[in-house]
């Protein structure tokens, strides 16, 4: 590498710094990440060829090579995945701190409107799925504001995983219909809109009856249709709602009953005749108030989608949905620091929005947040 190009490379790193957390160097220290500090004591070059194993998708091999040609420091695949392991921490600390902060609210409600999901990722060699990412965004800016990293066996998606403030409007699809997490969020101020789970989500006429849905349905012609359902929570407390309703197109019709059948043969089970008949039918329960009309809270379900593409971004660009990894502490690094790449391009991307004619902003550094 000439001079020029390794000025220009010291020019941009010192740029992408600006949009690191405060303290970022020190919390290294802090969180293990500069152990075997004789052979390499700047966080800066750590990060940097962490970086291009995780984010440019080097191999430990590559990673080594070209940190040697950039003169930034000798080392092993072998030392580079020794950092990796050790920088677990410190990424999980740089991907929180990265999340957005913000509580900017829907214009259209004056109030934050979050949607909730989750993915699985695999490791290698393997059949099933091993690790759990729960992430939310604030459908206001599509910045995530929350996520956690499980292990597959205890990555059950519930709203109870969330931090809530009052207020709030949580989003989810039927996964995310079950009275645990919606007693959750009601309970701390906020409220619910979920796409309904006939099994998980009972619902009861305010009198303390079962509903039955099916005959409610039949009801529904080509307008949107809305009733009182409530839900019992699992402390015996009614929870008020509205199950919201609305008659599919025939091709969406066709093309859920088609799923469910797939679905159920792979499974080697059966389709009930009534899950064909509800499948014509889109439903979603909330706990809204009235003042909110059906209209809108079935348009706001729809940018739940956000999320999803959210999702397929990060596992088609970033490649989160396959682990290189078999050690279970590396694999934790290596998705650790794909959700700090992931939210560091957000941040980036939202700044280029409107970015300066000299080509950086002159904004502080990202202030931190507290720690969970």
């Amino acid at each position: 590498m000439n001079s020029t190009e390794r000025s220009a490379e010291l020019d941009n790193w010192a740029i992408l710094c600006t949009f690191l957390p405060e303290d970022w160097e020190n919390q290294a220290w802090d969180l293990g990440a500069m152990q075997r500090a004789r052979y390499i004591k700047d966080p800066a070059v750590v990060l940097r060829l962490l970086l291009m194993h995780v984010g440019a998708g080097c191999s430990l091999a590559e990673t080594a090579a070209r940190c040697k040609a950039a003169g930034l420091a000798q080392i092993t695949s072998v030392g580079v995945f020794k950092r990796l392991r050790a920088a677990e921490p410190w990424f999980r600390w740089l991907a929180q701190q990265m999340r957005g902060a913000t509580t900017l609210p829907m214009k259209l409600l004056g109030r934050r409107l979050r949607a909730v999901d989750a993915t699985s990722v695999n490791e290698p060699g393997t059949t099933g799925t091993d690790w759990k990412l729960h992430y939310c965004v604030n459908l206001a800016d599509l910045h995530c504001d929350f996520f956690q990293l499980t292990d597959i066996r205890e990555g059950g998606e519930t709203f109870r995983r969330v931090p809530v403030v009052a207020g709030d409007i949580l989003m989810g699809d039927r996964v995310y219909a079950a009275p645990p997490g919606v007693s959750h969020v009601v309970s701390r101020g906020g409220d619910v809109i979920v796409r309904l789970n006939r099994g998980a989500l009972p619902l009861y006429e305010p009198s303390g009856e079962r509903i039955k849905l099916l005959p409610l349905l039949r009801q529904v012609a080509e307008k949107p249709r809305e009733y009182a359902a409530h839900v019992k929570g699992p402390r015996g407390e009614w929870i008020r709602g509205r199950l919201l309703a609305l008659r599919q197109s025939a091709e969406a019709t066709r093309w859920t009953q088609k799923r469910m059948q797939r679905r159920a043969q792979r499974d080697q089970q059966s389709v009930s005749s009534e899950s064909l008949e509800c499948a014509e039918y889109f439903t979603v329960w909330s706990t809204l108030p009235a003042a909110v009309p059906t209209a809108q809270i079935l348009e706001l379900y729809r940018l739940r989608w956000q999320i999803e593409i959210s999702f397929k971004r990060m596992k088609s660009i970033l490649g989160l949905g396959h682990l290189p990894k078999k050690d279970p502490l590396s694999a934790q690094a290596w998705l650790e620091g794909k959700l700090f790449v992931g939210l560091l391009i957000e941040r980036m991307i939202h700044t280029a929005e409107a970015i300066s004619p000299w080509g950086y902003t002159l904004a502080n550094p990202t202030q931190s947040v507290a720690r969970d």
